[in-house]
């Protein structure tokens, strides 16, 4: 078997497999029509479960459209038809609809299962590239997904067709979450793990630093004692508030190597005289994700956290950032 191994050869096949994809799935465009708005009101109307079944590539396909379902307020999960007509099928109830891929529209394994899932009365949408295959005339919708070759040269390997298949369930899954309203918050529900939900989900208060480990000094100290201060807290800076624990101030690392530059006595110098009087603050109930924001658009290290009468209630630095894994 010749092998083809110049770069140019090995681009070109990559090419053409694009754009064969691309021409694929802008022609779905057309297919975004009445059996589509059919099947997103009959998921819409789902009390259940979406239960997603394909075999094969089809089957993979299924899979990723199931999870993607299930993670923008759709229900879902994915059967194995060959493994539903040996007991898996009792995971069907007659609150669920089936969703089911075959891009043949005759692939035996679902047949098999279509007089099964008829029984049970559940609604049954098609998603396949024959129109007139059994799949597509039993189904209560058939959405079409046909393409006109597939990318893979010999026209064997499922390429093509399982692209716009794949794209059709995303238009599915994003049509029902806009319908349902799905917002970024309840996305963060089903995604708590990792950045993402932790972007979605943490609050300043959650990572901030509280109580004695917040970084203060009086209106009426010294630069001394901010320095002092600064030291013991760690987060290279201190906040400067009044007798009510209202922040007045701020005084950073760099104030104090800008105030080293210039002729002052540290040990006398009130800390009123130096501290920065315009900075910026956050609240506890904002997001850490908009401290990081506030953080690098100001191209500061940290931020004090203030309730809504301007009393100091926290500090945090962009290291307490890394460690929560927002940054």
């Amino acid at each position: 078997m010749a092998l083809a191994s110049s770069e140019l050869e090995l681009c070109k096949s990559g090419l053409a497999v694009i754009q064969i994809e691309a021409e694929a799935v802008a022609a779905l465009a057309a297919r975004i029509n009445r059996a589509f708005a059919d099947a997103c009101r009959l998921l819409l109307q789902c009390h259940g479960r979406i239960v997603v079944t394909g075999m094969g590539k089809s089957g993979h396909i299924g899979g990723k459209i199931a999870a993607t379902l299930a993670s923008t307020g759709s229900p879902a999960f994915f059967v194995h038809p060959g493994e539903a007509s040996h007991g898996d099928l009792g995971m069907i109830t007659v609150n669920d609809m089936v969703l089911a891929l075959s891009n043949s529209g005759e692939t035996d394994e679902i047949l098999t299962i279509l007089p099964l899932i008829k029984r049970i009365g559940v609604p049954l949408i098609a998603m396949t590239g024959n129109v007139s295959s059994t799949l597509a005339r039993q189904a209560t919708v058939h959405i079409d997904v046909s393409v006109d070759k597939e990318a893979c040269p010999l026209g064997l390997a499922p390429t093509s067709s399982t692209t716009a298949c794949l794209a059709m369930g995303d238009a599915l899954a994003v049509a029902l979450l806009e319908a349902r309203g799905f917002s970024r918050d309840d996305f963060a529900l089903s995604h708590p793990g990792g950045s993402l939900g932790r972007r979605l989900l943490l609050k300043t208060g959650d990572v901030m630093h509280i109580g004695g480990n917040i970084p203060a000094v009086a209106e009426s100290a010294l630069v001394g004692d901010a320095i002092l201060e600064m030291s013991a807290k760690k987060l290279g800076m201190t906040a400067i508030v009044d007798e009510h624990n209202r922040l007045c101030g701020i005084f950073t690392d760099g104030d104090l190597r800008r105030l080293l530059t210039k002729t002052h006595d540290l040990r006398t110098t009130p800390i009123s005289d130096v501290m920065t009087r315009q900075y910026a603050t956050i609240e506890a109930d904002t997001l850490a994700a908009e401290a990081l924001r506030i953080m690098e658009q100001k191209k500061i290290n940290g931020l004090l956290v203030v309730d809504d009468g301007g009393h100091l209630v926290g500090a945090l630095n962009m290291h307490d950032l890394l460690r929560s894994g927002i940054v």
